[in-house]
């Protein structure tokens, strides 16, 4: 499995769109607050099945809520290896004493900067593309309805995030 963490916020991302000539594309984007939760996937490349989970904030206690779940969700394999970036939080000395009562749960970590060898990040590019560049929302409870509504298809075993996160070079 592959493991990612994205931040989710009520605040409209802006990229390239399509105009007439001359004219600058207007994205409404009024709002009150900021509001943003940081998620955690991690995707199975066999299956193309995700795991996700929303945390008020990114640190050892979430990441590790996270893997209980994934654990969960894995409970009838012997052995999950999680392949995941170098957060700092992933290497939390708290979270290495856990991962010795949980012999099951391998990690192993990607080189450094390099985002590109992890297949999860072109999930979380077709989310955003999907749900958050150029659609305004007014809060961050709208966001996450539109994220479960097209990630809810992927909690199980499917072909079309396996070829979404399909690495090709």
């Amino acid at each position: 499995m592959f493991e990612d963490e994205f931040s989710l916020s009520n605040t409209a991302t802006v990229n390239y769109k399509w105009s007439l000539k001359g004219s600058q594309p207007m994205i409404k984007c009024k709002q009150n607050k900021r509001e943003r939760q940081t998620a955690m996937g991690s995707y199975n490349y066999q299956t193309g099945q995700i795991v996700v989970s929303f945390h008020d904030k990114g640190n050892y206690q979430s990441f590790k809520k996270h893997l209980k779940k994934v654990l969960y969700q894995y409970r009838a394999h012997s052995k999950i290896i999680l392949v995941l970036d170098n957060v700092r939080y992933h290497h939390a000395k708290l979270l290495k004493k856990w991962l010795l009562t949980k012999p099951q749960l391998e990690l192993v970590y990607l080189p450094p900067y390099s985002p590109n060898l992890n297949p999860i990040e072109r999930a979380w590019w077709y989310m955003r593309k999907k749900i958050t560049h150029n659609r305004f929302i007014h809060s961050l409870k709208e966001r996450k309805i539109a994220f479960w509504k097209m990630f809810s298809h992927y909690l199980k075993p499917n072909d079309k995030l396996l070829k979404i996160c399909e690495i090709n070079y």
